[in-house]
């Protein structure tokens, strides 16, 4: 049971330094949340921003990473 939860906390602060250095430097990466595929609408006093592509992206490389890791 210990080692399982020990692989956890792991897991769990990777994600956490993961996710940290995302908010820290994600605004400098200039094609981050513009890149085709993603929808943006702006109208008079309403504006709507979906990053699909850029979502889809993340997630196939999570994973990627998740798979590799879980071995």
């Amino acid at each position: 049971m210990m080692p399982s939860m020990g692989k956890m906390l792991i897991v769990i602060g990777i994600v956490l330094v993961v996710m940290g250095l995302v908010f820290t430097y994600g605004p400098k990466i200039p094609w981050l949340g513009k890149l085709p595929g993603d929808i943006s609408v702006k109208k008079d006093n309403f504006s709507f921003y979906f990053p699909i592509t850029t979502s889809i992206i993340i997630s196939v490389i999570l994973t990627i990473l998740f798979s590799i890791f879980r071995k």
